[in-house]
């Protein structure tokens, strides 16, 4: 089997969807559909159900599950090898949903390590134990559970997550909202997927409620300046409420206990972490989130 041919399976095991994966690795839909029939025919057994929409079967997830742990393993050795013929420390590669939480965290491990290189991705939970799995990534923190095998984790830290509206908003100067007070009110949310917009559809279904949204962003500052503005309200974390770009906005508490999250960082439980990843995890776990200080600030 061929690496390229292992990894073009990948993209299809991830997509579901041939052309889909066809634009991303910038080759023709034919080609790779033969790369797959190959596969299947030195396998012995089909990987995908094609009745209707193109599903991974079992033994597919299967295949992908070991593909991942063997092509992860293949770049681990590569960045073995780099970092013991460098001078260096190497590279550290870090995934997250969102950076606002960890850009005093990273500004710190960078003064302290100026030779090293980082590598920021944005992703979903739901595909960062595939990417750790694979090695595509060293460390990821979350704001959400990661369900998944193969992983370690510490947590990091718990916060409250609270509606910003508005300051002359008509429930601004409460001490705390319901749940049942804002199930009319316009929201300003994340996209499907991603923890805030989870969080929020989680809080209103368990009172078969749904919230109404006016505006999908990817964008955190955006989201903060739409509520300044008086578009709507939003989920915010408390962690937000010390970002030095801050809009004309209030922060309330919501009254339900479930309305929090917790971050945490997770790592492959079999990697081989680079000198620069270990590092960074220790400065991870290390750091002050109370005083969002480094600990000899303490």
């Amino acid at each position: 089997m061929e690496l390229n041919s292992l990894k073009q399976f990948l993209v299809v095991a991830r997509l579901e969807h041939l052309s889909r994966a066809a634009d991303e690795l910038h080759i023709a839909q034919p080609s790779l559909s033969r790369t797959i029939a190959r596969l299947e025919s030195e396998l012995g057994t089909p990987l995908f159900d094609r009745g209707g929409r193109l599903r991974l079967n079992d033994a597919g997830k299967l295949f992908r599950d070991h593909v991942e742990r063997s092509l992860g393993e293949l770049e681990a050795g590569r960045r073995a090898v780099a970092e013991a013929t460098s001078e260096g420390l190497g590279t550290v590669r870090l995934a997250s949903e969102t950076f606002l939480t960890l850009t005093s965290t990273l500004a710190a491990y960078k003064r302290a390590h100026p030779s090293v290189e980082i590598e920021l991705h944005w992703s979903l939970a739901e595909d960062m134990a595939r990417r750790l799995r694979a090695q595509d990534v060293d460390l990821c923190v979350a704001s959400q559970p990661i369900h998944a095998e193969g992983l370690e984790s510490t947590r990091l830290f718990d916060e409250a997550v609270g509606v910003g509206m508005p300051l002359d908003h008509p429930l601004a100067g409460r001490t705390s909202v319901s749940i049942d007070e804002l199930a009319d009110q316009p929201f300003i949310t994340a996209r499907e997927g991603h923890w805030i917009r989870r969080l929020l559809d989680r809080l209103f279904a368990a009172r078969d409620l749904t919230p109404k949204i006016v505006c999908e962003s990817d964008e955190p500052s955006a989201i903060a300046d739409l509520i300044g503005a008086g578009l709507g309200i939003g989920l915010v974390p408390a962690f937000a409420r010390r970002s030095a770009t801050r809009a004309p906005a209030t922060w309330m508490p919501v009254d339900d206990p479930d309305c929090r999250r917790t971050v945490t960082l997770y790592w492959g439980a079999d990697s081989h972490l680079s000198t620069a990843a270990r590092l960074m995890r220790t400065t991870i776990t290390g750091w002050d989130w109370i005083s969002g200080e480094p600990p000899e600030k303490r």
